[in-house]
């Protein structure tokens, strides 16, 4: 099985978090997969930001559900990008697609767009929340699904299985020999996050996980090579 790399924000190891460049760049570097995070604007448009608010990745301030689309698109979020919406990124990069949902509202708004451009085989669904997965499943049929965990005990497995998802990305800080095994046994694909150096390869290698999500573009490079 081929170990994938996917790239977290695009690379935020070197550009702007969610942002075309970022995405681009993550292409250029030749990760298997590019991931970002979705939230809907106050106008309903499916914006691409990891935070609930633009405090910290941009010029601005306030929640981004009380900010217009155009609000938003006035705002710099780093080395002159804009906030882009989902589909500037589809149009951007050919790169298979990890979308990270937030909550059951960009759920539907992502179903939307995935069954008016074809997209199940190019994106992948993520979140944190069982009901966001649960809810996608069931808007897009054949929809590939992950459920994120943080922090995480053994139950993880068994949340994923009932909210239908195929894969788990679980931080690999926590990560454990007896969650790996409960996962493998549930038939669940494991991600490990975020793999920003050697050592934090090495242990993903080490306990057979199906791939790793990072920062920086280095990690593909190396990564075939570490066991």
């Amino acid at each position: 099985m081929n170990f994938l790399t996917i790239g977290h924000r695009g690379v935020m190891g070197t550009e702007p978090e969610n942002t075309l460049r970022s995405f681009v760049a993550a292409q250029q570097a030749g990760l298997d997969v590019i991931e970002l995070d979705l939230h809907l604007s106050k106008d309903g448009a499916l914006v691409v930001m990891h935070d609930t608010d633009v405090d910290r990745t941009t010029d601005g301030t306030g929640p981004i559900a009380e900010k217009t689309l155009s609000e938003l698109r006035a705002l710099d979020a780093g080395r002159g990008e804009h906030v882009p919406v989902f589909e500037e990124v589809l149009d951007a990069v050919r790169s298979p697609l990890q979308a990270e949902i937030k909550d059951i509202g960009a759920a539907r708004a992502l179903a939307e767009v995935m069954l008016r451009r074809d997209l199940v085989s190019r994106v992948e669904v993520s979140s944190f929340h069982d009901e966001a997965i649960a809810e996608i499943g069931r808007l897009v049929p054949g929809v590939r699904t992950a459920l994120i965990g943080s922090r995480f005990g053994p139950d993880i497995v068994e949340r994923a299985v009932e909210a239908g998802a195929e894969t788990v990305c679980l931080n690999i800080r926590r990560l454990t020999l007896e969650v790996v095994q409960a996962a493998r046994k549930a038939d669940l694909k494991i991600i490990g996050w975020v793999v920003n150096t050697q050592d934090h390869l090495r242990l993903v290698r080490a306990l057979g996980l199906d791939g790793a999500t990072t920062d920086y573009p280095e990690i593909k490079r190396t990564g075939r090579f570490t066991a």
